[in-house]
């Protein structure tokens, strides 16, 4: 293994970073290195100016014409083929619209129409819950359908899948422990079985390359709060491949999902393409803040973003486990760059008390239960010296206990 780099060395990493230039664009708080970009993205100014111009001028003074004049009525579609962009998606195939957790549940739905005969829904018995209770949600509508789970019914998803099986939902990377599923790998087997995949990408848009078109993937969802950095709540996305649009039937028909919405007729008729996926009246305020988020994204080199997201993610999990290894944390991440995400977790029998320290002295990361401390790596405003200093101040906490303070166990009301 190569020598441990010493602050020197980080520093000329900095300087010979061609993504450096982006943390500017971003309203950082001094003193604070933010490594939960996997929770909640930070805001750019960017966004600032969107929501000002959408709430100040456009609401404020436009009223009800800017849904023609300033074009709210077509951000869905507008801002889905700019994410469609960062996710592998040709145009027309990705809507923005909803949360996650409903696009899950009107994909999951659409799958099961397309897959009649078939009675099985796989999913990760690991995954992020949302997913699992969309899907036992959907079992509740639809008497019949049973839900199979990995880790739970089976080891591996692969042996999941029978010519029972609908549709298979799957993290792309796992929200918990990074991991990176290959993606064209584990599509080809599902359809190879005559079943359909939907991929979550909460995990991995704008964290690193995804190539759904290329992957021949069928549909995915995720969110634009994280690495995409829309804002708490942002809208999230659906990508439905153009050879299934004219298949599509979900259950959730709204007026924005007709054909003719200003019609206002009495019966439901779906748009042709991928407006089927959307419901009922967007947040506007929302989406423009999101508007903001990606115009930066149009300058960014995704295979830089990504060799830069490796190079911390290694560099943080070689110093921790140097600086820190004696102090009780466990490597829950794996070592593999190639299979793991922009994140790295660590498992420490005292988890929440060592990050609600770290939080205290401005290393703001998060706290999965039982046991996991998760660092998210986000590539545009992370430095090289941030890794540097969240490890020298990890390695303070613990080797000096300051963690054992009381007032770090008192859990908050959203942990």
């Amino acid at each position: 293994m190569d020598s441990l780099p010493d602050l020197a060395a980080v520093e000329a990493m900095d300087e010979a970073d061609p993504l450096r230039a982006f943390r500017s664009r971003f309203a950082l708080p001094a003193g604070v290195i933010y490594l939960d970009g996997n929770s909640l993205g930070a805001a750019s100014h960017e966004v600032f100016a969107e929501v000002r111009q959408a709430a100040m001028e456009e609401w404020g003074n436009g009223l009800i014409r800017s849904w023609n004049s300033a074009g709210w009525f077509h951000l869905p579609l507008e801002l889905g083929d700019r994410v469609g962009r960062l996710i592998g998606a040709a145009e027309g195939q990705t809507v923005v619209t909803d949360s996650t957790s409903i696009n899950i549940y009107k994909t999951l739905l659409a799958a099961l129409a397309m897959r009649p005969g078939r009675n099985v829904i796989v999913a990760e018995g690991d995954s992020f819950p949302t997913d699992i209770y969309m899907a036992e949600g959907v079992l509740s509508t639809r008497p019949g359908i049973t839900l199979r789970l990995e880790g739970r019914d089976a080891g591996t998803i692969e042996e999941l899948i029978d010519d029972s099986v609908a549709v298979v939902l799957v993290n792309h990377v796992n929200y918990k422990s990074g991991e990176l599923r290959d993606m064209a790998a584990l599509t080809k087997r599902i359809q190879a079985a005559g079943a359909l995949v939907i991929w979550d990408l909460c995990h991995s848009a704008g964290a690193l390359p995804v190539d759904l078109d290329g992957a021949d993937a069928d549909f995915a969802v995720g969110c634009t709060y994280k690495y995409l950095n829309g804002g708490p709540g942002a809208p999230a996305f659906i990508y439905a491949a153009k050879r299934h649009h004219a298949s599509i039937v979900q259950p959730l028909s709204g007026w924005w999902s007709h054909a003719r919405p200003f019609a206002f007729e009495q019966s439901f008729d779906g748009d042709a393409g991928i407006k089927r996926f959307l419901c009922g009246t967007q947040p506007i305020l929302s989406l423009r803040a999101l508007k903001g988020a990606l115009s930066i994204w149009d300058e960014v080199d995704m295979e830089a973003l990504r060799r830069k997201s490796i190079a911390l993610t290694d560099l943080f999990i070689r110093l921790v486990e140097t600086k820190c290894g004696q102090y009780g944390v466990e490597l829950e991440t794996t070592r593999d760059s190639e299979k793991r995400g922009s994140q790295v977790s660590f498992i420490h029998s005292n988890a929440y008390e060592v990050m609600q320290a770290l939080i205290e002295r401005g290393v703001i990361g998060d706290f999965r239960a039982p046991s996991t401390l998760r660092f998210g790596f986000t590539p545009l405003y992370v430095s090289y010296h941030d890794v540097w200093r969240a490890v020298t101040v990890l390695e303070e906490i613990l080797s000096s206990g300051s963690w054992k303070d009381a007032r770090f166990a008192v859990r908050a009301a959203v942990t």
